[in-house]
């Protein structure tokens, strides 16, 4: 568990660092604050294209061997970020850096939950994400801060050698874990078919928009609405990401008892969150509080949703639990681009917060519309089967007359 909570903790501080160095990016290539933005977006695009395509193509192959090389990837994407000399160069560098992302969670997912009982499986899952949460309790903060003293290229080749080091740690601790029997390629692609999972990766992709639109603009919001310097902007980072600590650390215990009432009470939860910072952006206390709130809950939240698609996918383990960061990161770059659009139409950076709060309620709506689903389609199972029966025993009856 420790070398796959490394290389989340390396993949973690990546994709969240730069949010917090948006505006030094942002100076380097004379652009504003919201175009830097796109280097979310980018990100996020290469984890939506990476986790399904890696998790087909890789059906077959050893689970460890994947683990090997997609961390070799990640050093890969970050090394060309830490070079790229213009906004262009950086983007692409920023797409093929977020490519290995979903799939090496997906993946670490799956060898986790294989390593406990089933019914530790939300916890095991919560522990592999601990490493992210940690990227955002000290990666993150610490990158913020090397990156505002002696330049954001730093914190690209930071994780790049944390990657390397990941590979070569996988590589001696994590055991072998066979492949679902009788996994193929065609297997992967065919959970797809499955309405349970689609509602899943909606739920995530519109639900988890709502924490993006806002921690996306931490460092504006820390700077320009609550007043505060520079320096304090790693603290913030800090702050929420000790939330999503002690909610991978206790998270995990609900997921365990009900992952469909944990994505539920998630989204209500983020949804009110997300007013109170709306309306108390500017008070930095409430700030740090609400930040380690929305924290918290973002990541039993996550947990919770990674469960539900592994249960609604069984035979397909690995493309459902990378299909669910694929989600996530939809929603992080819909969330960058729409709060980025809020802004952008002079509604100020206390509008992420409004934009949040509609795509979580959006969320909420599909995670309900999946239970009502669900439970019509059990009903008509129901049903069907005393008239199967009925109709069964009608036949042998014909069949052997008394």
């Amino acid at each position: 568990m420790t070398a796959l909570a490394l290389g989340g903790f390396g993949i973690g501080t990546t994709e969240f660092a730069t949010m917090g160095l948006l505006p030094q990016i942002a100076e380097t290539f004379k652009i504003p604050d919201y175009e830097a933005g796109h280097a979310i977006s980018l990100y996020a695009a290469g984890v939506v294209v990476g986790a399904p395509l890696i998790a087909v193509l890789g059906a077959k192959l050893p689970r460890k061997g994947m683990l090997i090389g997609l961390m070799l990837a990640v050093a890969l994407g970050n090394g060309l970020s830490a070079a790229a000399q213009d906004k262009t160069l950086l983007l692409l560098a920023r797409f093929v850096a977020g490519l290995p992302h979903g799939a090496f969670f997906g993946i670490a997912a799956v060898v986790a939950a294989t390593l406990v009982v089933p019914e530790r499986r939300g916890t095991a899952v919560a522990r592999v994400m601990v490493g992210l949460t940690v990227a955002n309790l000290v990666g993150v903060p610490l990158a913020t801060a090397a990156g505002q003293q002696i330049g954001w290229r730093t914190a690209y080749l930071a994780v790049a050698v944390i990657a390397i080091i990941t590979a070569v740690a996988i590589a001696a601790w994590v055991p072998r874990v066979p492949t679902v029997e009788g996994a193929s390629m065609k297997g992967e692609v065919r959970a797809f078919k499955r309405p349970t999972v689609w509602f899943a990766i909606f739920t995530g992709m519109i639900g988890f928009g709502g924490m993006f639109a806002v921690y996306s603009y931490v460092a504006p919001l820390t700077t320009e609405v609550a007043g505060l310097p520079a320096s304090a902007v790693p603290w913030m980072l800090a702050v929420f990401g000790l939330g999503m600590t002690l909610g991978a650390t206790f998270g995990g215990r609900f997921v365990d008892r009900s992952s469909m009432g944990s994505v539920f009470g998630g989204l209500i939860a983020v949804c009110v969150i997300l007013v109170l910072f709306g309306l108390t952006a500017s008070i930095p206390a409430f700030m740090f509080i609400f930040l380690f709130l929305l924290g918290f809950v973002i990541q039993i939240l996550a947990a919770a949703l990674q469960i539900r698609l592994m249960d609604a996918s069984p035979d397909a383990p690995s493309l459902a639990a990378s299909s669910n960061h694929s989600s996530l990161n939809v929603a992080n770059g819909a969330g960058a681009w729409l709060g980025g659009l809020a802004i952008a139409a002079g509604w100020g950076y206390p509008s992420t917060a409004w934009v949040g709060v509609a795509l979580s309620l959006a969320g909420l709506a599909i995670a309900v519309a999946s239970v009502l689903y669900e439970r019509r389609a059990l009903t008509r199972e129901t049903t069907n089967q005393p008239m199967a029966m009925a109709s069964a025993t009608s036949t042998a009856v014909e069949t052997h007359p008394r």
